[in-house]
């Protein structure tokens, strides 16, 4: 099974309220946790902190069923939710998100124009390569665009790269991720022609704002 193909049946499982944590373990050792449950709720502790910040136009990069994407249309806020998994999609849409199935690399509506992005729940991870898709981030934004990144703990080891899905089912396929913690953030961004305005802790989460030089 590849990871999209992992991520859909997860989505699904949540959705239905069936529990559908599974891991992703890189050749380092370390691992990360999905939880698509938490993906599946209306709202999680942090969220409300991270939205009040999306004042204009928001893409959610990686929107999964659409909390976040749902959450800024139902506050009259323009937003666009893309993900490469047809099913969160689907249950994106299905809260009244607007949302393409899109990788972030593809053409996206609005290139160069979104006044912010949202890389929300580990999503600095996209692609296993996040000095990548950061440099992507900066230019789906505004020339005065703010991105928004959840991140990992400041002290958590970072990783890049090719990581195995484990599910309780058995292994996924590979997928392409990253892990990003706070302290780890400048020279990524700097790299990406981003500057970091601040970066802060809610509820136990990790977030960084930041903007293009």
């Amino acid at each position: 099974m590849n990871a999209v193909a992992v991520f859909d049946a997860a989505i699904n499982r949540a959705a239905a309220g069936i529990p559908a944590a599974f891991t992703a373990r890189h050749e380092s050792g370390n691992v990360l946790r999905f939880d698509p449950g938490a993906w599946c709720q209306d709202v999680i502790a942090g969220d409300v902190a991270l939205l009040d910040r999306c004042t204009g136009p928001t893409l959610d990069v990686g929107c999964g069923p659409g909390r976040l994407t749902g959450a800024l249309a139902r506050s009259g806020r323009p937003a666009l939710g893309i993900d490469i998994s047809a099913t969160a999609v689907r249950l994106a849409r299905r809260r009244g998100a607007t949302a393409l199935r899109r990788d972030v690399f593809d053409p996206v509506p609005g290139t160069g124009r979104w006044r912010h992005l949202l890389l929300a729940d580990g999503n600095i991870g996209i692609g296993g390569n996040p000095r990548r898709l950061l440099r992507r981030c900066r230019e789906l934004l505004e020339p005065d665009g703010r991105l928004h990144a959840e991140l990992a703990p400041p002290g958590t080891p970072a990783w890049s790269g090719i990581a195995t899905v484990q599910t309780p089912a058995g292994q996924g396929g590979p997928l392409p991720w990253a892990c990003v913690p706070a302290d780890g953030l400048t020279a990524l961004a700097s790299a990406a022609a981003l500057r970091i305005l601040d970066t802060r802790t809610e509820a136990g989460r990790w977030f960084a704002t930041l903007a293009p030089q």
